[in-house]
């Protein structure tokens, strides 16, 4: 449930839930989540006797671009596993991912964000570089059918 304010949120604490029920392990931590833009197509329309010249606008179909998540390398092969089924054709393994932002203290979820029919699409990992300070990053960019919001 939203929990309304008159002072913005932080935005760096969060809970992701890929599915699994967990958000507390190593595996459920994550450095950062790319939101996806959501919009509506419209459409214009206009009948050649309207005594207006101008087109009405009629709602369309719902898109979105993909959902991204960001975490340091670990060692842990469950974002792979889960490309994996899907890449190799199991329609079956798809799933709702919930984001919570979380208050300062981490007392309470302020807001929630749900991903219905979500499936990841695409993985990527930053180089490797010998000269580097940074930590390695595996990037996960998920697919989902609906968003939600409460």
């Amino acid at each position: 449930m939203a929990v309304q304010r008159e002072r913005p949120y932080p935005s760096f604490n969060f809970l992701v839930d890929l599915g699994t029920g967990d958000t507390e392990s190593v595996k459920a931590g994550f450095e950062e989540v790319i939101f996806p833009e959501v919009y509506v197509d419209v459409m214009e329309y206009r009948n050649g006797n309207e005594k207006e010249n101008a087109v009405r606008k009629i709602t369309g179909l719902e898109h979105s671009t993909n959902l991204i998540l960001k975490r340091g390398v670990i060692g842990s092969l469950d974002l792979y596993e889960w490309y994996n089924q899907v890449r190799n054709g199991d329609q079956s393994d798809i799933r709702t991912i919930t984001i919570q932002l979380q208050s300062e203290d981490h007392t309470s979820v302020v807001l929630t964000w749900k991903f219905l029919r979500s499936r990841p699409v695409k993985m990527r990992f930053s180089n490797l570089d010998a000269k580097s300070k940074d930590v390695l990053v595996e990037y996960l960019e998920i697919a989902f059918e609906r968003f939600e919001m409460e």
